[in-house]
């Protein structure tokens, strides 16, 4: 997991370690070290703001040894993630009946699949989740989400195939009302993000039911597109946060620091895993000691 960017980091911090007393040289290794940033995912915007960060701290040197250069790149990252801010969605869920999150993500991402996960991960803490079929022109969405319904016991709710997607997901919101169920999660749609009927189409939804989150599923193995992913969505309906997939399968490592960098949103949770309960919240100082650990 993330050992591609681990390594980048070793490769830079070892490198740079030798070379405190040209500062030339400390440029060129950390232009060097942008690029392979780059190369591992972290947006380039975000690669540059880094490497500027590490010449002023060299220029003004209060970065000296190894040491201090490990915490001056935890300290840029960790900013990062504190500047996207956070969303302790265990607290929120408390405060409103029914809590309503719709989700969003492009088809192959693992979207439907994530809304399973987490209907579960909520069930597991005393909640009584509705899962909502709102993709109602690809027939494959509701099915797999009914499959999902029949192997967790969680109930669905499914309009008819061609319905109004803003339709169906408010009727949910009254069929949870009526029943009890205190979390509503609305899947909709996932052509690709650059379909402005699908941006029609989930602006009406947000519209309709005034969703308490509007959350992205993205595919950490998309890489790039995954950035390009999340600006899209946000631009064009407005995000609250991520919840990225794969991520026990993922290598290149820069997806997290490169969506709370652009986005200035947060990463809800990850996936961790094809078991429904391989679904666990975004830990940034865990991520951060997986990439850059701070050595003894």
């Amino acid at each position: 997991m993330f050992s591609k960017l681990r390594d980048a980091f070793k490769k830079f911090v070892d490198t740079t370690s030798s070379l405190f007393t040209s500062k030339e040289k400390l440029r060129e290794s950390v232009e060097e070290f942008k690029l392979e940033l780059v190369s591992r995912d972290v947006a380039f915007e975000a690669a540059e703001d880094i490497a500027k960060k590490l010449v002023e701290m060299i220029e003004e040197k209060t970065i000296r040894d190894k040491k201090q250069l490990v915490k001056a790149l935890r300290e840029i990252l960790l900013n990062y993630f504190n500047e996207a801010g956070s969303v302790n969605i265990d607290e929120l869920v408390k405060n409103k009946k029914p809590f309503i999150i719709m989700f969003m993500g492009v088809n192959g991402v693992g979207k439907t699949t994530t809304i399973a996960k987490v209907a579960v991960y909520f069930r597991d803490k005393g909640h009584r989740p509705l899962m909502v079929a709102a993709d109602t022109f690809r027939a494959a969405a509701q099915e797999q989400l009914k499959k999902h319904s029949e192997r967790t016991q969680i109930p669905v709710f499914m309009g008819k195939y061609g319905a109004d997607p803003a339709s169906v997901a408010y009727d949910s919101i009254q069929y949870a009302y009526s029943r009890g169920l205190d979390i509503v999660l609305v899947d909709t749609a996932g052509r690709m993000h650059t379909d402005v009927d699908l941006v029609n189409e989930l602006r009406k939804v947000a519209r309709v039911i005034k969703p308490d989150l509007k959350l992205l599923v993205v595919d950490a193995l998309t890489g790039n597109d995954a950035i390009d992913q999340a600006k899209f969505f946000h631009e064009a309906v407005g995000l609250d946060g991520f919840i990225v997939t794969k991520f026990d399968a993922y290598e290149e490592g820069g997806v997290p620091i490169s969506l709370i960098y652009v986005v200035k949103k947060p990463i809800l949770f990850i996936g961790t895993g094809q078991d429904y309960r391989d679904l666990k919240p975004f830990n940034p100082l865990e991520y951060l000691d997986k990439v850059l650990p701070i050595e003894n």
